[in-house]
């Protein structure tokens, strides 16, 4: 039998495989999704985003005690915990005891303030919701402010729309008063500052103005400015510097020619 060299390879263990199988019965009708929980389209997911970061971008600027989240549980009954709303996106100042940790907005408990503004992004599955139910749920809620914001124009035509962009605003007696209903741009009170739409119809942004002139940021949005006003800032020095060179080189060779055209008279 001939010796096995010490450098020749171990031979390679096959890896170890196991199978788990599972019996799954038929869930029938208790699988069946709801109405309410259908998926939405990534537009209805791309608009709350980016409110909520341009709120949360407003919050860290002004330096507010504020929780801006999404489809947070508000509650007003607290003899009935199901009875509320679900705001597509919310802004609460001050903010909840609980901080980021808040599972359910209960305004009878403390420290736990209305909205000051509320946004529902309409959709196919929502639209009736959203016109004819909204303001009313948010009125008993306390809310001060509500947007509803319609880029697929999904709302029923019953009401008077369907409304790219509405506006209720809490009035006197509490109730939801309706104070604008259009393509935008739209004053919010609660903000000091513009609703615009943007992109086509399918964005709703905030603007120091109404004609959208000067938007608010988010955070990275503003860091992104800040770096490119940095780039042109950087270029512009180097630019100077560089005909402060220019200048410098041109004055040195005329004072050479000078001397040189002294050193040759007599």
């Amino acid at each position: 039998m001939s010796a096995v060299s010490a450098f020749s390879p171990l031979p390679r263990a096959e890896p170890r495989r196991a199978r788990v199988a599972y019996d799954v019965e038929d869930g029938g009708g208790r699988w069946l999704m709801d109405e309410d929980d259908m998926p939405e389209i990534p537009l209805h997911d791309a608009v709350i985003q980016l409110l909520e970061l341009l709120l949360q971008a407003f919050a860290e600027r002004e330096q507010r005690s504020a929780l801006i989240t999404s489809n947070l549980g508000c509650r007003w009954d607290p003899t009935d915990a199901r009875v509320g709303v679900d705001p597509d996106v919310l802004l609460v100042e001050p903010a909840p005891p609980e901080g980021e940790t808040t599972t359910t907005l209960r305004i009878w408990e403390p420290g736990h303030s209305p909205p000051r503004v509320a946004v529902e992004v309409v959709s196919e599955q929502s639209g009736r919701k959203d016109y004819v139910e909204g303001p009313a749920r948010y009125a008993l809620l306390g809310a001060r402010e509500l947007w509803i914001f319609d880029p697929l124009l999904a709302g029923p035509t019953d009401t008077g729309g369907p409304f790219v962009l509405q506006v209720w605003r809490r009035g006197d007696q509490g109730a939801m008063d309706r104070v604008y209903a259009g393509a935008g741009p739209a004053r919010s009170d609660e903000l000091g500052a513009w609703l615009v739409v943007t992109d086509g119809g399918s964005r709703l942004r905030i603007a120091g103005d109404p004609t959208g002139a000067t938007l608010w940021l988010t955070k990275a949005e503003a860091e992104k400015h800040r770096a490119e006003a940095e780039k042109l800032r950087a270029e512009a020095e180097k630019h100077r510097a560089e005909a402060e060179k220019l200048r410098a080189d041109a004055a040195e060779a005329e004072v050479a020619r000078l001397r040189e055209e002294l050193a040759r008279r007599p």
